[in-house]
């Protein structure tokens, strides 16, 4: 059964039990600053979790791209993965764990899906603890279908307890589906193997979380924060199964990169590889490209901020590990990883398709960018441990790795673990920070430009004045222009013209597409030229103004040009989430607007 029958299959048993197909969401999280991926398929149903109404009803079900980076350093073993795709299906205050749980089995064990042997299936859930009570309920869901009881394992809230996303946020107690694969170490561990086991007998395939708690920060009497758990008006099920994973266990693969979707992707990589048996780093370049592939989709560009910085780290990661099996660069590995990823996936992500181009520049550009410089900062680093008499790689090395040859510290630190030394992350930050101090003192001394004072935050707010310009005018028209503003490190007042007060529906456009140029991630670059010349290439300037012969002319990528003294950041993903918090008249024709930064 190939990867895409599997999905439907699910889609359609879902689908014969009520549920409504919704789409995937993006791999960047709409509304929440909290995390830098969408890392599940319930992170864009928080809302309706919470006790939103969604429109399409009570029953859900869809595959969801999701992207998780903490296990990073597995990425390459038989299971791990940094982009992957989810089934799920969720009941939002209607059927409970016994449903929940019925469903799953049918759908695994029932010769018209999936048909697996149910002597093949193992579960865990919650054994409970001094906030939340042990789940029978699940227990005796599971005894009542006919598993035994010793294939039933408690577990406690480090194996059985999901969310929230971020730090705060709906969670609950979970009950886990193992798929037994191999009875090879059942010799070796004996009464000691159990589905959590590392001997490689088991595989997690699904995950039934009871969504009933939401994790919330309470300030005490000293004023000190903990987290209590508050349940939730409504009782939820989310359940995520790994696609990948299910499609191994179906094909009888033990490991996910031989399945079939993934399986063509490891071809090209073997195809141009000189030393064909080292397979793990094959592995990491197979699912590292792969992952910024997606991720680049979803309109994110290489960065050192944020989601962008991920993007870097998988891309330049992989050209790392493609360097250590010999492959030449004029294969150019990373265009043939991405047409094969664009065409296998296309069908169900479209902007695969409609950002083919942009996908495959941006990824070319980043290896071209990198390996400019990896061969000398590979002699580099070896040149630094070279005659070290202790084991560690000082900070102020690890920063000159980064700051002149491109190196994240995770490639450096990764280096020094494959030759027995350590890295000073601390000492590294303290350089870093030295760095950007003098780099803030560099932008205050040059760019300062009227503004009462100069930190990181009003630099900021400052950048979002001219996004905010740019998308009031393509909401409400070419009439509006600025008249006056104010900055402070809290917040940012802005004045324009405009004739009426705004609707809700023009201010959360005008919300929504500051935050897509956030999410964008565009580059802020500064042109000098003469005040006619910008004038006459469009850029924006404050009428009655007094400007030199010579101006700064900022640009934020194709969204907005204007005339200003500065500062600025330089990538517009590092200003977090912008919300517009007042809207009023100041007279005729003027309104004002103030926002945060969030």
């Amino acid at each position: 059964m190939d990867i895409n029958q599997i999905r439907e299959k699910y889609l359609n048993y879902f689908v014969t039990k009520a549920h409504k197909i919704i789409p995937s969401a993006s791999l960047i999280p709409e509304h929440d600053p909290s995390v830098l991926f969408t890392t599940a398929g319930m992170h864009p149903l928080v809302p309706y979790l919470l006790g939103q109404k969604h429109p399409k009803g009570s029953r859900l079900v869809n595959f969801q791209k999701c992207l998780r980076t903490p296990d990073i350093d597995e990425v390459g073993d038989n299971w791990h993965m940094t982009f992957f795709e989810m089934l799920g299906n969720w009941s939002l205050n209607d059927y409970g764990r016994k449903e929940a749980i019925e469903y799953a089995w049918e759908f695994l064990t029932n010769e018209k899906w999936l048909g697996i042997a149910k002597d093949k299936i193992w579960v865990s859930v919650y054994e409970g603890d001094k906030d939340i009570k042990k789940d029978t309920e699940s227990y005796r869901a599971w005894k009542d279908l006919g598993l035994p009881a010793d294939r039933i394992f408690f577990y406690g809230r480090s194996e059985n307890w999901w969310g929230p996303a971020g730090e705060v946020g709906p969670c609950g107690p979970d009950s886990e589906i193992f798929i037994e694969t191999d009875n090879i170490h059942r010799k070796e561990f004996g009464d000691k193997c159990h589905p959590n086991c590392n001997c490689g007998r088991f595989v997690e395939v699904w995950n039934l979380v009871f969504m009933e708690y939401e994790k919330k920060i309470k300030i005490n009497n000293n004023k000190e924060e903990k987290f209590e758990y508050v349940k939730l008006k409504q009782k939820n099920i989310d359940t995520g199964m790994g696609l990948e994973r299910i499609s191994a266990v179906l094909q009888g693969k033990n490991n996910v990169y031989e399945i079939d979707t993934l399986s063509k992707i490891f071809d090209v990589v073997c195809n141009v590889c000189v030393d064909k048996t080292d397979i793990k780093p094959m592995r990491i370049i197979v699912d590292h490209l792969r992952a910024a592939v997606m991720i680049l989709a979803d309109g994110i560009i290489p960065s050192n901020i944020d989601q962008g910085y991920i993007l870097r780290r998988l891309i330049r990661r992989a050209i790392r590990h493609s360097k250590s099996l010999n492959i030449n660069r004029q294969k150019n590995l990373s265009t043939l990883v991405a047409q094969v990823v664009i065409e296998d996936l296309k069908t169900h992500y479209p902007n695969l398709s409609k950002n083919k181009n942009k996908i495959i520049e941006e990824i070319q550009k980043e290896e071209d960018k990198f390996e400019q410089t990896l061969d000398r900062g590979l002699k580099q680093f070896h040149k630094i441990i070279e005659d070290k008499k202790e084991s560690l790689v000082t900070g102020d090395e690890v920063f000159k790795l980064y700051d002149t040859f491109g190196f994240p510290i995770e490639i450096t630190e990764e280096l020094a673990k494959e030759n027995n030394f350590k890295i000073d992350r601390e000492g590294f930050c303290q350089a870093y920070a030295r760095h950007q101090e003098k780099s803030r003192a560099g932008a205050t001394k040059k760019f300062k430009g009227g503004l009462a004072e100069c930190s990181e935050a009003t630099i900021k707010y400052h950048t979002a004045t001219h996004i905010l310009q740019e998308a009031l005018r393509k909401v409400l028209g070419g009439h509006v222009r600025q008249k006056g503003s104010n900055i402070t490190p809290e917040r940012l007042r802005f004045d324009f013209s405009h004739p009426q007060k705004l609707t809700s529906d023009e201010l959360k456009k005008v919300e929504d597409l500051v935050n897509q140029v956030i999410i964008n991630n565009y580059q802020v670059e500064m042109k000098k030229m003469k005040l006619s010349e910008a004038q006459n290439e469009g850029a924006l300037y404050i009428e009655g103004e007094s400007y030199p012969d010579e101006v700064n002319v900022y640009m934020i990528e194709n969204f907005s040009k204007e005339v200003c003294g500065g500062p600025h950041i330089e990538f517009t993903g590092e200003l977090g989430k912008f919300r517009i918090i007042k809207e009023e008249s100041l007279g005729s024709n003027v309104r004002r607007i103030k926002a945060v930064l969030e």
